[in-house]
């Protein structure tokens, strides 16, 4: 982790356990043990979407998960979407019939995270959308594993340098390099 400049005399450093968590090579293998979790769970979740037609034909499927969660029950318990600002985006994507395109996204999207988190390939960027998709998820109502997979992607993304060291990252990383630093295929000779 970086350290902070306060003045010409004093610098704040990162405390010791972070700086072994997120920095230290030795600590892939914790990574890569999230990394596969995560993997697993996406590949599984967009694998059962990929062959099921209410996904990948009519986006049925998705339509009925948008319509429970934007439609307020007659009972005096809350609507699962908590925000009106989401409420209205949700339904707004309903009455156009964009779950017929979106269903395919998801389900895609979920496969596509899965297998990139399992090679350790651009794993900051996956474990990104990969959030992002859960936090979606939870905004339209889904607790289910949601939290628990938003707060390991956001660790995954803090562990940026060392998540993917096991993995495709190693490489790609030295050779690509990142929106700050060009790798070595970008590098002016």
């Amino acid at each position: 982790m970086a350290t902070q400049t306060l003045s010409k005399d004093y610098r704040l450093i990162d405390p010791p356990l972070m700086t072994s968590l997120f920095n230290s090579v030795y600590m892939s293998w914790l990574w890569l043990a999230v990394r596969l979790y995560l993997g697993y769970t996406w590949i599984t979740s967009g694998w059962g979407k990929i062959g099921n037609p209410g996904w990948m034909q009519t986006g049925e499927a998705l339509k009925g998960f948008w319509e429970r969660a934007v439609i307020i029950p007659e009972a005096p318990a809350r609507p699962a979407i908590a925000f009106n600002w989401y409420r209205s985006f949700i339904t707004a994507m309903l009455e156009s019939g964009s779950y017929t395109w979106f269903a395919k996204l998801v389900a895609i999207g979920e496969l596509v995270i899965g297998i990139a988190l399992v090679l350790g390939m651009f794993t900051w960027l996956f474990a990104f959308l990969g959030g992002f998709m859960n936090w979606n998820f939870m905004m339209a109502g889904s607790a289910s594993v949601n939290p628990v997979m938003l707060i390991l992607s956001i660790l995954l993304i803090l562990a940026w340098k060392t998540a993917g060291w096991l993995g495709l990252d190693r490489w790609l990383l030295v050779q690509v390099g990142t929106p700050w630093q060009p790798g070595l295929l970008f590098q002016r000779k």
